[in-house]
């Protein structure tokens, strides 16, 4: 199965779910972060930086949780470009 280029509004809300996420890390360290959620910190650094914008849900998830950020506050603050 091919999967289909990503929309410019794809691209764009990958961006902000990382800046969100990277702004509820704060001054905590993307190390530390990256252990808490159990992903790689390069994994963490591409999803903030944009460079993965459709990061798995079970990583989302455990990003959230590692930031203290809930998934309700993320979808809101995600409002769907139409």
């Amino acid at each position: 199965m091919v999967r289909p280029p990503l929309s410019e509004q794809d691209r764009e809300r990958g961006l902000r779910l990382g800046e969100i996420l990277r702004a509820a890390r704060g001054d905590r360290s993307i190390v530390e972060v990256a252990a808490q959620a159990g992903i790689s910190v390069e994994t963490l650094r591409k999803i903030e930086t944009g460079r993965i914008p459709t990061p798995a849900f079970f990583t989302v998830v455990a990003i959230a949780r590692a930031v203290d950020v809930s998934l309700d506050a993320l979808d809101l603050r995600l409002d769907p470009v139409l």
